[in-house]
């Protein structure tokens, strides 16, 4: 029987196993799924299965730089957010956030699935954190990873609302390509990390909004602006002027720097150039807000202590 990334990855989601030990389970039992999985339970490997299915979307946000011209950014659920007070749950998150950093060094595609089988100390992060399910008590997540180099300048990061030092609650890499001096450029992007924090751009120029995100923006304006009697020029040069508006909502070069509204990001960063005179451009950013795009189920309390009573 032939045992498959898929088939490891299915009882690995489904119990929350080691994969070294979900493929071993597989063998053992010649690739039966359900045989495969009462294995795993008996070998008390599988503690976390009865909560893989409740949804995670608290927990942390960890960010971590490698020397200053590489970071990565990490989001570990949790079901409730008193697990982000936990200290081994933090502990969990720094050190899986600071593997990333160093993964992303070697690797620029670095993925979730490479983190997840690196060691914490003598075991792989999977297995570690199936362990602290088990005695943390809660469904616990490693969401997503992405990391950041750049060849010459620096990667600022930051993190917000955080409970310790690099974990919080939003998370944001910057990365800045410059000959300049890497004091003032991880201070200042440090500084563009935070404005992201806040504006939660989606694109760093207007050129990398998709034709079809603007062709559905200019569908949007045109609407807006029908039944006016004014002539189609005129009412183009509105379009044009509102879809400008939009970009200053979205792409981060186009957007107000918080910290300083007179200018935008883009001015901000041509001044940083002639104080440093050296050429100094944003080559890209990453911002993780917990629990981003996931749907958490909103329980009714006196429904669910009456369904405990009950039991």
């Amino acid at each position: 029987m032939v045992i498959t990334a898929e088939m490891i990855r299915a009882i690995r989601e489904k119990t929350g196993a080691g994969m070294t030990d979900c493929k071993k389970a597989l063998v053992e039992n010649d690739g039966d799924f359900d045989a495969a999985i009462d294995w795993l339970r008996k070998k008390g490997l599988a503690a976390a299965a009865s909560k893989s299915s409740r949804v995670a979307a608290d927990g942390l946000v960890g960010v971590s730089s490698f020397g200053n011209n590489c970071a990565a950014i990490l989001e570990v659920n949790s079901e409730t957010d008193f697990v982000a007070k936990n200290s081994k749950f933090q502990e969990f998150v720094s050190n899986a956030v600071k593997l990333g950093s160093e993964l992303g060094a070697k690797d620029a595609d670095a993925t979730l699935d490479q983190l997840l089988a690196m060691n914490i100390g003598s075991q792989s992060v999977q297995s570690t954190l199936t362990d602290l399910i088990a005695v943390i008590g809660e469904n616990l997540v490693v969401r997503r990873i992405k990391t950041i180099s750049v060849q010459n300048g620096v990667v600022a990061t930051y993190a917000h609302s955080t409970v310790a030092p690099g974990l919080g609650k939003i998370g944001v890499l910057v990365a800045l390509e410059s000959p300049g001096d890497q004091a003032i450029l991880v201070e200042f992007g440090k500084k563009i990390a935070m404005h992201i924090a806040a504006a939660s751009p989606k694109y760093l120029n207007v050129s990398d909004v998709p034709a079809d995100v603007i062709e559905h923006e200019r569908s949007i304006l045109l609407e807006q602006v029908q039944g006016s009697d004014r002539p189609a020029a005129v009412l183009e040069k509105m379009i044009e002027g509102r879809l400008r508006k939009f970009y200053e909502d979205v792409v981060l070069n186009e957007q107000a720097y918080i910290i300083d509204n007179k200018k935008n990001i883009s001015s901000a960063v041509s001044d940083l150039s002639k104080e440093l005179n050296a050429p100094v451009s944003i080559s890209g950013f990453v911002r993780f807000a917990l629990g981003d795009g996931i749907q958490k189920a909103e329980a009714n309390f006196a429904d669910e202590v009456m369904s405990i009573a009950n039991k």
